[in-house]
This record gives C-alpha cells, structure tokens and sequence, in this order.
C-alpha cells in the first residue's frame, strides 16, 4: 500500500464513478423524453466539472497513485475496492467526464426512440469507463472493463444501422474473447502474488520469462483487439457504421484507449523482459497498421468507415510510441490518445450533424454543403487538420513526440532508422484521405446534388463542436500543462522498466524453462 496516498477527505473517484449510476438509476423514474434528455445532460455535466477537482489536488511532483480508496469487499478471497489516479490515468479520466455531456448533446434529436433507456445506456457507460482508469484491484478493473460491453452492445444494438445485430455481436464477441485471455492472466497473477488482487503488488516482481511471456501474449490479445491493432481491427468499421453517433463517439474517444492503457498499466510493468523481447514484433503490427488503416480510409466512400480505417492508423502511431520504450514516445503516444479522442470524436460528431440532415454517411451525398454550411465545414476543416497532423494542431504534437521516440529508438539499437521511416506514409496518407473528403465536402465537383435546403449548424451543435475546436489549438500551441501531468509516472514507469531489461541479457539463457 506504500504506493498509495489515501484520500482522506471526501471520495472524490467514488463520487466520479457512481455518480451517473445513481442518475442511471433516477432516470428510470423519469418517463418524459425531454426531460430524460435534460437530466442526463445536467448529470454529466456535474460529473464533468466534478472531475476538475482532480486537477485541483494533483500532485505532478509524485508518481504515487492519488485520491486513493481502499476499502474490504470480500475478504475470504482479498478482492478489496481501490481506487487510484497517477499521471497515465488521469487525462484519461478527464477525458471521459468531459466528452460525455457532448454525447448527451449530440444524441437531442438524433436518437428518436427509447430515449429513457438510452440515456440509461450512456450513464451506465460513463460509470464503468471512469472506474476501469481508476481501478487498482483486478477483480474490480476485470468487472467493469465487462461492464462497458453490455450497454455499447445495447448502443449499437438497439439504436444503430441496419446491420446492427451483424456489428453488435461481432463487437461483443470480438472483445470477450480477448475479456477471457485477460482472466486467464489476473488468475495466474492472483495465485503468484499471495493470493492478492492488487495490481501495483504485481508490478515489478521477478517472474520468470516463461511466465512473463504467456502472461503478456494474454494481456496482448486482451488490449490489441481493444485498441484494436491490426489484424484484430475487423470489428471497428463496422461497429462504428452502425453505431448511433454518441456510441461512435464513446468508441473512438474513450473505448479504444483502454487498450494502450492496460499496455500501459498493466504488460510493462507487470511483464518487462516479455515486453523488451516481444516489442519489435508488436512495433513492426504497429507500422502495418498505419499503412493499412491509411490505404482502406483513402478507398472509403462512407464518411464513418474513413474515420474508423483512420482510426486503425492512429491507433497504430500509439501502440508505436508506447513500445519503443522511451520517454518521448510514451508521452507522445499518452497525448495521441487524448489528440485522438478529442479530434476523432469531434469527426464523428460531423459525420452525425451530416447525417441528420441527408439520412446518409456517403461522401457523394454530401458533396458541395461548403455553400451553404459555412460554419460546419469551418469546424470540418479544422478537425481534418488536426487529423493529419498539421502543425499549431494538437495531433501534430503528438505524432512529432512519437516519431522522436522512434528515431532515438532505432538509434539506440545502432540500426538504420527503419522504424520511424515506415511509419511516414502514415501521416501523408492521412493528410490524403481527410483533404479528399474535405474537398468533395466544401466544393464537390459540377454535378454536386442539390444542397440548397441544407441548413447550417444550429447553437446546440455549435455548443457541442467548440470545446473540441479549443482542445485542437490548447494542445497544439500550448501541449506542456498537458505534458506536465503524466511526466513524473511516466518517468518513474521507464525507470523501473529499464533496471529489469538487465535481465534480458540472460534471457535467452531461462527461456522456458
């Protein structure tokens, strides 16, 4: 427990976590669709300015897990309830309470029926995500990692496309399959740790390479199809297609992340020489990923399966910068994570307010709205920006970071800088799909469709794209508050790893053994 500083005073991740499950569960009393819409928009928006108290009391100077919570559940098995935030977690948290509100938003008239049950599903969603970040008990990490998959099952399910039984079963059952392997993995860990279930005891401990290398492979197809890593992406396009646009957007902002964080939190420092010998094949999935994602977005002719393939890549820069185990590339692949959310989310929020108005994710449908929706295609053009990169974007910061790591990485092997120049066409074939969409979107071409009845954006949904516009241009321009947050945890993660990789010297003498 030395790696706690316990909270205290009032719980304040307790509040966070159960807050929109108690509203949840006040809304089943509430049966007026407005008001069922109003009352999830008041509560994630108290949850969101709640979590700003995070940033209050965080302490930058220390890698110790804060607001801490530990508390018995079941004693006869020491599944205890605990809760923590360190500088990777943070951000991530942040990141969730303040997205959720313009979910809410962007649901108002989108989502016509059952509105009761999905303002339920989102608030439920909300709980779990946020405790997933803050959990430091595996049982209780294990549960509400489940937890997301029932009410995103329901999201894409009930309120999605037309092949929404066809995305919503592959999505679940993609992601219990890697659920399983993880459980494999807490198990093995319980029984080696003493019969505990905390997760900082498990970090750091001499197991030997046999076990560290099949406890990370579990924990890699847990988290890479999460992420999801090609080739484990198959369920994201279409999960995305059919999703409504508050599920696409939970999806790409916050969902995708869990996966680079449990690599983060949880195959580093639990399994550190697995990770030293397995990287390169991981970084080298990471490079097809990028080139993969960006070849399939430049063919899509469907708005959401050119953000989803773009996601692929993206997600592809991350995994990259968080295996070439450096510092540049850790917090470059930290702030991509929230870039992504921020400018992913915000496309998918585009493609939505699009879609309202033409009832199709086509690009030829929507060729030439530039006319007469000047202020959408102004926040279109901002979010492409940022999507491939472009410098004073907050994306530009991040690749930037990752691509440094992975130059000082291939250095650092005394090899040809292969890694980081492979990983280049990513970023100009990003910068070819989002201006191909763009373009046919402001000007189209001579035989646009009429658009004259299009009306531009109105005050909600210029209320619900701003606050994504100011994260573009806060991280990009001014990337170091951000940065200061996750320095020290990601400082004192690199340091503890690298005083294991001493042991990977020998270890092609205790393979398997």
């Amino acid at each position: 427990m030395d790696q706690l500083l316990i909270n205290s005073g009032f719980p304040i991740l307790s509040a966070l976590i159960f807050m929109p499950l108690a509203g949840a569960l006040l809304l089943l009393f509430i049966k007026n669709e407005s008001a069922c819409r109003y009352f999830a928009l008041v509560v994630t928006s108290i949850v969101a300015l709640w979590s700003l108290r995070l940033l209050v009391g965080f302490d930058q100077t220390t890698s110790k897990f804060q607001f801490a919570e530990h508390y018995t559940w079941i004693e006869s098995f020491n599944i205890n309830y605990t809760l923590g935030v360190d500088g990777i977690s943070i951000l991530l948290i942040l990141l969730t309470t303040i997205i959720m509100p313009f979910c809410v938003l962007a649901s108002w008239s989108y989502i016509k029926t059952r509105i009761q049950a999905f303002m339920i599903c989102l608030l439920i969603m909300e709980t779990a995500m946020i405790g997933v970040f803050a959990a430091l008990d595996f049982v209780l990490f294990y549960i509400l990692w489940e937890a997301m998959l029932i009410p995103m099952y329901l999201l894409i399910g009930i309120w999605g496309g037309p092949r929404k039984i066809y995305a919503s079963v592959k999505f679940f059952l993609y992601t219990l399959t890697g659920s399983i392997l993880l459980l494999v993995g807490i198990l093995w860990l319980y029984t080696a740790n003493n019969y505990s279930f905390f997760i900082p005891d498990m970090m750091w401990q001499d197991y030997s390479l046999t076990a560290q290398v099949y406890l990370f492979i579990a924990f890699f197809l847990a988290f890479a199809i999460k992420v999801p890593m090609f080739p484990f992406h198959t369920w994201l396009p279409a999960a995305h297609v059919e999703a409504p646009t508050a599920g696409s957007v939970i999806l790409a902002s916050i969902l995708l992340k869990m996966g680079t964080y449990g690599f983060l939190r949880f195959a580093l420092p639990i399994t550190p020489e697995a990770t030293v010998l397995l990287a390169p094949y991981v970084l080298w999935l990471s490079i097809a990923g990028i080139i993969y994602g960006g070849f399939t977005a430049l063919a899509q002719s469907d708005m959401k399966k050119l953000i989803a393939y773009s996601s692929v890549g993206h997600m592809g820069f991350v995994t990259l910068g968080i295996f070439v185990l450096n510092k540049n590339g850790v917090e470059g692949a930290i702030l991509q994570m929230i870039n992504h959310g921020v400018t992913t989310g915000a496309l998918f929020l585009c493609v939505g307010m699009i879609y309202e108005r033409t009832h199709s994710r086509e690009l030829r449908m929507a060729t030439g709205v530039g006319k007469y929706m000047p202020i959408y295609v102004t926040f279109l053009a901002f979010f492409s920006l940022s999507s491939f990169g472009f410098p004073g974007t907050n994306s530009f910061v991040g690749e930037f970071m990752i691509l440094a790591g992975t130059f000082r990485f291939d250095i650092a092997q005394h090899n040809f800088p292969y890694l980081a120049l492979a990983a280049i066409p990513g970023a100009v074939l990003a910068a070819a799909y989002m201006l191909r969409m763009l373009q046919k979107i402001v000007w189209g071409g001579t035989d646009n469709p009429d658009q004259s009845w299009i009306t531009d954006l109105n005050i909600r949904e210029i209320i619900t794209l701003a606050p994504f516009l100011l994260f573009v241009f806060w991280i990009g321009l001014k990337p170091q508050p951000f940065i200061n947050f996750m320095d020290t945890s990601v400082t004192d993660l690199l340091q503890h790893f690298h005083a294991h990789q001493e042991h990977v010297l020998t270890a092609t003498e205790r393979i398997f053994y």
